[in-house]
């Protein structure tokens, strides 16, 4: 076979890209100054009188339309709070212009923003980059209550033991399922990977002439995100300790093979190419799929869509049953004035806080990030409005950052790519995992 091109460039690469460039909106948020107490100076280098001047930090994100008129009512009731910090919310593109334009003003020493967004991927990079303060003296000094974090959470935003970043926006992978058809069927969700195949016989209908009228459970394919768990709880290390990849092991192959012969029989589909995530909630929407594998930031989008009852439960696991997180961190830039990072730590540590964060999980299908919300009011309300959620709650310390390495975007690709080849092009799963194993021990070799 002839050996494929790679896909994608790794994210170590990019952090040392410079005179990039990225359209910069400025968001329509109330900036009105009521009188309260100024930010604190860090410890480190707390001025000897107070400031007299106000500070005006920006605030570069990737947040959508669909989220301005919260976000613009968060920082609205933060800098009437604050007369001596004023924040501008600038949104500037999606992850990918966002990293751009962060590593063009770092590279470039000006204009940097005071918080900043970025996708979990990106985490390893900036922190390898020394983008990033190091938050650890901000949280001792403030007593911040990092711990209530769920620990996969508190990973994702570490590099190399140190917390260079804050969950913000978080999500993970779910099964959405229609609830009335199940009930009908007499099935559930399956809890192990074990129970799939006589889950996905009883949930699918395929016709005499092989025609699949409606699928057990879909797959997204666009990205290992989704899939990935299900390597992991069943014994495959994506990267083992030596820097290698197990993706051609024995379990590996089970798994692949296995779901090779679903997809022939007609019982689910990897979702690749053109379109694939609308595809998928289409055929979801319009009954076609029992269940889906997708993210559950959009339980909103895919509840608000459906004439059905829509459930939402784990994914079938493993040996373990952990999860990956996606979604975004805050961060502060590490060459901003001292000021500048003390007026947006104050900001940080308030988008932090369990107030906030539980308006962005009421008005999102983003995650409560904070454990012990379950125990206020606002908490108890939210998962009486969303009971779905109860099973996020449940499992915040399994869920896990992934693979922390600056190459990994390449290497799933490569991944990414062969899967879709496998199961399209009907290839032999034991010699194409083998093949595919050894184009990404090259890549994790050479970074």
């Amino acid at each position: 076979m002839i050996k494929r091109y790679l896909a994608g460039i790794a994210l170590l690469t990019v952090i040392t890209m410079s005179g990039c460039s990225a359209k910069v909106q400025e968001t329509t948020a109330d900036t009105g100054t009521t009188p309260a107490d100024s930010a604190p100076a860090a410890e480190a280098a707390a001025d000897s009188g107070a400031a007299s001047d106000v500070i005006e930090i920006e605030f570069w994100h990737a947040l959508e339309n669909q989220y301005e008129e919260t976000l613009n009512r968060v920082v609205g009731d933060f800098n009437s709070t604050h007369d001596s910090i004023v924040v501008k919310p600038m949104y500037i593109g999606n992850y990918s212009a966002l990293n751009e334009a962060i590593v063009s003003a770092n590279a470039a020493n000006t204009n940097l923003p005071g918080v900043a967004m970025a996708n979990i991927p990106y985490v390893t990079g900036y922190g390898a980059g020394g983008l990033c303060e190091d938050l650890g003296p901000y949280i001792q000094r403030d007593g911040f209550e990092i711990d209530d974090f769920g620990e996969g959470l508190i990973q994702a935003a570490k590099y190399e033991d140190v917390q260079v970043a804050l969950p913000f926006l978080v999500s993970t992978e779910v099964v959405y399922y229609n609830r009335d058809l199940m009930k009908e069927l007499g099935l559930e969700i399956p809890k192990t990977w074990d129970e799939m195949p006589q889950f996905l016989e009883k949930a699918s209908d395929v016709g005499a002439d092989g025609k699949t009228n409606r699928y057990g459970m879909v797959i997204p394919g666009w990205i290992t995100w989704y899939y990935e768990p299900f390597f992991v709880n069943n014994g495959v290390q994506m990267v083992t300790p030596e820097g290698r990849t197990d993706l051609a092991s024995d379990n590996s192959i089970k798994l692949v093979s296995q779901l090779k012969d679903w997809c022939q029989k007609g019982y689910t589909y990897l979702a690749t190419g053109e379109d694939a995530a609308s595809v998928m909630r289409q055929n979801f929407i319009d009954g076609k799929a029992l269940s889906i594998v997708y993210t559950s930031s959009l339980f909103d989008t895919m509840a608000d869509s459906c004439s059905f009852d829509v459930g939402m439960e784990w994914l079938p696991g493993g040996k373990t049953k952990e999860q990956e997180l996606g979604g975004n961190v805050l961060f502060l830039p590490a060459k901003n004035d001292q000021k500048v990072k003390d007026a947006s730590w104050e900001f940080l540590s308030y988008l932090m806080s369990k107030e906030v964060n539980m308006i962005w999980a009421s008005e999102s299908g983003y995650l409560p990030t904070r454990k012990s919300v379950q125990e206020t009011e606002e908490g108890k309300a939210f998962l009486e409005k969303k009971p779905e959620f109860q099973i996020i709650f449940d499992n915040l310390d399994v869920i896990t950052p992934g693979i922390q390495r600056s190459d990994w975007s390449q290497a799933s690709t490569t991944w990414k790519n062969w899967m879709d080849e496998i199961i399209q092009e009907d290839l032999d799963v034991e010699s194409a995992l083998t093949e595919m194993a050894e184009e990404i021990d090259e890549i994790l070799g050479d970074s």
